[in-house]
């Protein structure tokens, strides 16, 4: 059988939180390069990880663990981090008048909208593996189906996340089990090739 090139896109925020609404905190220290790979057909070869996110500023708890697994995430091969923007906007309660900031992500949807179709115009995948359970990448999936009738597109749905529109999107759909989950974790310190660590959090544990 053909051995198939495959490029994984994670869509993080997403992932995060449907990790986070199913209160599986002891799961956000994910090695995506396992998951992915646990989530593949043997004929299906992994080529990149492609993950989408945006560095959060505040709070300062927040911010300090989200480093800590970017930096297992950069000491990996085969992980490709795309980052968007975290902007916060101010938001008046209109019952109390209490003044607060927002946080929003902002264009890291749109570069993994940009990435799966660069990639399969230049013919670097024959399957798309897509975590994600966001509807706003349908249309992506539907250029490349389109003008790339030979990729076969496969999404991937995380805990809490589901879509019917991407199901009909894509060729195929699975979704991201809790067996996969506990065997894709990084080890609780994460080293490269010159000594650099990072250590999960211990309010990942």
């Amino acid at each position: 059988m053909k051995t198939n090139k495959t490029i994984a896109y994670i869509d993080g925020f997403n992932l995060y939180f449907g990790l986070h609404d199913k209160g599986w905190r002891c799961y956000y220290w994910l090695n995506l390069w396992k998951l992915c790979g646990h989530l593949l057909k043997p004929h299906q070869n992994l080529v990149v990880v492609k993950y989408f996110t945006s560095k959060i500023k505040s709070p300062d708890d927040k911010r300090r663990r989200q480093y800590a697994y970017l930096r297992a995430l950069h000491m990996t091969p085969g992980i490709e981090p795309f980052y968007g923007k975290y902007e916060t906007t101010p938001f008046i309660c209109k019952k109390c008048g209490n003044k607060v900031e927002l946080a929003e992500e902002k264009m890291s949807d749109v570069q993994l909208a940009t990435q799966l179709v660069l990639d399969a115009l230049k013919d670097r995948f024959d399957v798309a593996l897509i975590v994600t359970g966001d509807r706003d990448l349908v249309p992506a999936l539907e250029v490349v189906r389109k003008e790339k009738p030979d990729k076969r597109i496969v999404v991937a749905f995380p805990p809490m996340r589901s879509c019917d529109d991407l199901r009909h999107a894509a060729h195929a759909y699975i979704h991201v089990t809790e067996s996969v989950l506990k065997v894709s974790l990084f080890p609780d310190v994460v080293s490269d090739s010159v000594g650099n660590a990072t250590v999960r959090p211990q309010e990942w544990s």
